[in-house]
């Protein structure tokens, strides 16, 4: 439905940062809720890249978001560009908004993403964000849309490699992802039957990891699985390399550090058992949407115009409990979500045990 007989205000949408399923969900609930309030949704390509190069995706109709929601990605495409690593990037982006008419700017994405779109509201864009991470990581809400299909995904791989493991006598490193906050270790672990689970929170001890692969040994039970996050530090910090690579926004590209690598040789070199790793990398947020994300998805796109029909900006959609509510983004970005004590405290009762 649309509203003729006036200039119907325009609200701009990006997609920023690494792509998590149920992005075409967000993008769905937008464009059917900006639709009833009469508004038109315009989608820039590649995130901020799309609004500083002035990359128009095309106005977004009923008939093209009809199925998105069940499909993973972004129709948008997405990108890790930093505009404030670029010579003029935010008067380019505010330039490209007023160029396109677009008087409004969703911005779906994680830490760095928001973190941009609270600098464009300073700088007086009219900008509500939505949040968006596999890692589950963001301190103003709850969860985030992506991270219920990622930690399935995991946990499929991590329960299968049981199999394997135990038909050759074998340890299994699996690494995941998780840069500040080990929720996808956690949960995926825990699911999928991990005999250790490592975590950025706490700093991981080689020693104790290839004791209960020793102890599971002596009571006859020769293979072990073991999940590490991707962002997990060991003890002895000597593994990683002082300058390593970073990204546009300061983050370390964790896969030059080899972490599961450098801990395969560790087992190995300790204990003696043939030990094996797979990273799952981007399989982890990659494919179709669970039914959970796909309808967390859809809610939050909606909401996100909502704050927009009532010029509430400067604020992200967040969840609390089962509910959608609002934050303002700087409050959402204070610090990073991570797994608390109290939690770990129940991960070891299932797992650095010989059971």
């Amino acid at each position: 439905m649309t509203i003729t007989g006036k200039k119907q205000k325009q609200i701009a949408v990006i997609t920023g940062g690494g792509d998590a399923p149920g992005l075409n969900a967000v993008i769905k609930g937008i464009v059917i809720k900006a639709k009833t309030l009469g508004y038109d949704v315009l989608g820039f390509k590649q995130g901020w890249k799309g609004l500083i190069e002035d990359s128009v995706y095309g106005k977004l109709d009923l008939d093209e978001v009809e199925n998105i929601h069940m499909t993973g990605g972004t129709i948008l495409g997405a990108s890790r560009t930093n505009p404030y690593q670029i010579d003029k990037g935010e008067e380019k982006i505010i330039e490209s908004l007023k160029k396109n008419n677009c008087d409004y700017l969703i911005a779906i994405g994680g830490d760095d993403t928001l973190g941009v779109a609270n600098k464009l509201y300073k700088a007086g864009v009219k900008v509500v964000g939505i949040p968006k991470t596999i890692d589950n990581d963001l301190s103003g809400t709850d969860c985030t849309f992506g991270f219920d299909t990622a930690i399935n995904r995991a946990m499929e791989q991590i329960e299968n490699l049981h199999t394997t493991a135990k038909s050759h006598d074998r340890v299994i490193v699996v690494e995941v992802m998780g840069r500040h906050a080990g929720w996808l270790a956690l949960d995926s672990g825990l699911a999928g039957g991990a005999h250790y689970i490592i975590l950025p929170e706490e700093k991981f001890d080689v020693k104790s990891i290839c004791d209960l692969v020793k102890k599971r040994k002596e009571d006859n039970k020769n293979y072990s699985i073991i999940v590490i996050s991707e962002g997990a530090k060991p003890v002895d910090d000597n593994w990683f390399e002082d300058e390593e690579e970073k990204d546009s926004f300061g983050n370390v590209v964790l896969k030059k550090r080899n972490l599961a690598n450098h801990l395969v040789k560790e087992i190995e070199k300790r204990t003696g058992a043939e030990t094996r790793h797979v990273v799952l990398g981007h399989t982890q947020r990659a494919g179709k949407p669970t039914a959970f994300d796909r309808v967390l998805g859809l809610r939050l796109g909606v909401e996100a115009v909502e704050l927009v029909d009532k010029n509430d900006f400067g604020k992200m959609v967040n969840v609390r409990g089962t509910e959608i509510q609002t934050v303002d983004l700087s409050e959402a970005l204070e610090k990073n979500r991570v797994v608390p004590v109290e939690r770990i405290k129940h991960m070891k009762l299932f797992t650095r045990s010989p059971f």
